[in-house]
C-alpha cells in the first residue's frame, strides 16, 4: 500500500467511524529503525509518565505505570518519523479538512506488570489534541503477551476494538471520543503515542505548549 492509498484509507476510516486500525501500515523500514532507536535509548533517557498537563500533572500508579521519551529531530529515526506524521498530517487537512496544526509523540515504553488504566486523550470543549495516533514496536508479539490496546465507545463499559500491539500496526481516533485503555502486559512493550493538535493561541499563550 503506498502512502497515498494509507492516508486515504486513514482519512476515509476516521470520516465514517471516527476511528481506524490498519496492520502492517508503518513503513517498515521505519518501523525496523524507530524499534532499534527505542532499545537503545539510555536508561535516564526515560521518565515516568503522569497524567494531566502542565500544573495538573501528576504520577499515579494506580492509573498509569509506563515510562516515556518524547521523539524529537535530534535523531535520524525521529527526523523520518516527524516527517511521515508531517505527511499523514497533510493528507487528513487536505480530506477532511481538520485543521491540524501541529504534532506531538513520544515513545512509550511499558515493562511487566505496567497498564494505562481507561481515560480520554482530550476532553471536550478544550479543543487541543484532535486526533490520537498509535504504533507499535514489537516484533513476534504473542497472545501471552498481554498489553492490548482497548477502545471503548463513549458512555459505553463494553470493548469497541482490542488491538495486539504487534510490530507495524496503526490505530488513528479522534482523541475527544474514544475512552481507551492498555491491559498490563507481560514482557516489555514498546510504542510510539502521538497527537495532533489544532492551534488554540491567543494574546496571552501561544500553542503548542508541550
Amino acid at each position: 500500500m503506498s502512502a497515498s492509498e494509507l492516508f486515504d484509507r486513514i482519512a476515509n476510516e476516521i470520516y465514517q467511524q471516527g476511528y481506524c486500525v490498519i496492520r502492517n501500515a508503518l513503513p517498515e523500514a521505519l518501523g525496523v529503525a524507530l524499534a532499534s532507536e527505542v532499545r537503545s535509548l539510555p536508561e535516564d533517557s526515560f521518565s515516568r509518565a503522569g497524567i494531566g498537563r502542565q500544573a495538573d500533572h501528576k504520577n499515579i500508579e494506580t492509573i498509569r505505570r509506563d515510562e516515556i521519551c518524547w521523539i524529537d529531530q535530534s535523531t535520524t529515526a525521529g527526523q523520518d518519523w516527524l516527517l511521515w506524521a508531517d505527511g499523514l498530517q497533510q493528507a487528513l487537512n487536505r480530506r477532511l479538512f481538520l485543521g491540524l496544526f501541529s504534532f506531538e509523540s513520544h515513545y512509550a515504553h511499558y515493562r511487566a506488570g505496567d497498564f494505562y488504566k481507561v481515560h480520554l486523550d482530550a476532553f471536550r470543549g478544550q479543543q487541543n489534541r484532535v486526533l490520537t495516533v498509535v504504533t507499535y514496536l514489537n516484533p513476534d508479539w504473542t497472545d501471552a503477551d498481554g498489553g492490548e490496546l482497548l477502545i471503548y465507545p463513549e458512555k459505553s463499559n463494553k470493548p469497541l476494538l482490542s488491538v495486539k500491539p504487534e510490530f507495524g500496526t496503526l490505530v488513528v481516533f479522534l482523541s475527544e471520543e474514544f475512552p481507551h485503555e492498555v491491559l498490563p502486559t507481560m514482557t516489555d512493550r514498546y510504542s510510539i503515542a502521538g497527537w495532533y493538535r489544532i492551534n488554540t493561541s491567543d494574546s496571552n499563550r501561544v500553542d503548542p505548549e508541550l
